[in-house]
């Protein structure tokens, strides 16, 4: 027997058969034929095919693992099921005024006047430390001044906006605990200005906090204070209600709102909606749910100067106006499980296979079209040549 090939019966031998039945009763049912590999062929599209589909598997499976690593975030408002009466104001604002110059106080819609000045602290210091600090910009505008309008911009150097993070890392930034920052020391400068910093608790409805000068705002003994001190510029660092969480980006930390060259009577104002919210990292009803709450706000500002001889229908100082809506945000940020992924993966492969299959196929089937074409174009265009080109004998 040589080369598969019985002499003594005349015939090859069903080791060498392609095609003969293998193996036990359970093999007849084998649904993947397969074919021994010196009758499969090796040709240069059937690699150009392969190496596409490896790359197009390989886009789609990392595009799916961005995907499910980002998770799904839904967005979802209700009305504000527990009742509290109570909600924090977190505060750090560099006032360019002396400390002993300015008064702090919140007016609330109960009628309740919190004398803020007492419950926060209070630290001299000079206006060109903070002023200059990184990141510091207007309201509206990013650090390079350029207006914030929420379609983002066009060099794409810095996305538009602020915290634009995902819910799993919110909720990661508000697992850890803020502390308030030291004052910078003076360093022999002069202390020009005032930080005030520190939570204040206030009742949970719609109030006035306002920043004014000595002797201004409120009936008050004492002396007051002279006009020429005004100066009601102003830096705030964080200004956010609720748990003192300084990792999460609020709209109006780290601006700067400066009133022009003498001109001392200035009034700032902020308007704030506040929405109290709830980032949630997995369905709430999960066991491994992991969430913190919060409140969001969005803002207006409006300042304007104040003639003097208006002083006693309009005040000069920072005032800021909030409100409470009365329903809840839910952010929920929620993945599949990693057999669901798998599950995916596995389709995406088998499609691409599948598609890659096809496409090979196609592609041979149109490359030996164009080959038989060609064949019989030659065919003929020689049996033309002949007739014209030969004579015939008799």
């Amino acid at each position: 027997m040589m080369n598969g090939y019985d002499e003594k019966r005349g015939h090859r031998t069903d080791d060498d058969d392609p095609f003969a039945a293998k193996g036990n009763i359970v093999s007849a049912f084998d649904a993947f034929p397969k074919a021994k590999p010196q009758y499969v062929t090796h040709t240069s599209s059937g690699g150009k095919w392969t190496v596409a589909m490896v790359i197009l598997s390989f886009c789609l499976v990392w595009s799916e693992l961005a995907r499910w690593w980002r998770g799904t975030e839904t967005h979802t408002f209700a009305v504000e099921k527990g009742v509290s009466h109570g909600m924090n104001l977190n505060l750090d604002a560099v006032i360019k005024m002396k400390c002993a110059d300015i008064h702090v106080n919140v007016q609330d819609a109960s009628g309740d006047r919190i004398l803020a000045a007492e419950a926060l602290y209070r630290d001299p210091t000079n206006w060109g430390q903070w002023v200059d600090q990184r990141g510091i910009h207007k309201l509206g505008r990013d650090i390079h001044g350029r207006l914030l309008t929420g379609e983002g911009f066009v060099d794409g150097t810095q996305e538009e906006g602020f915290g634009e993070e995902h819910v799993h890392d919110i909720v990661a930034l508000g697992s850890k605990k803020g502390r308030w920052g030291k004052t910078p020391k003076l360093w022999g400068r002069e202390a020009d200005s005032c930080r005030i910093y520190g939570t204040l608790e206030l009742n949970k409805v719609q109030g006035d906090f306002h920043i004014t000068a000595r002797g201004h705002g409120y009936a008050q003994f004492g002396e007051h204070l002279s006009h020429d001190a005004f100066n009601f510029s102003h830096i705030i660092n964080e200004l956010s209600f609720g748990p003192y969480l300084p990792s999460l980006i609020n709209p109006l930390d780290q601006t700067v709102n400066s009133a022009p060259e003498h001109s001392h009577f200035h009034r700032f104002q902020y308007f704030l909606s506040i929405v109290p919210t709830v980032y949630s990292l997995g369905h709430p009803d999960s066991y491994s749910s992991r969430s913190i709450f919060t409140n969001q706000y969005a803002v207006t500002e409006q300042s304007a100067p104040i003639p003097e001889n208006m002083e006693m229908q309009m005040i000069p100082g920072i005032f800021v106006k909030y409100d409470i809506e009365p329903i809840l945000l839910n952010i929920v940020e929620d993945r599949d499980s990693f057999l669901v992924f798998l599950i995916k993966v596995v389709n995406i492969l088998s499609g691409a296979m599948v598609a890659g299959h096809w496409g090979f196929r196609l592609s041979d089937w149109v490359n030996e079209v164009r080959g038989r074409r060609r064949r019989n174009a030659g065919h003929s265009q020689g049996m033309l040549g002949t007739k014209g080109g030969g004579e015939y004998e008799e």
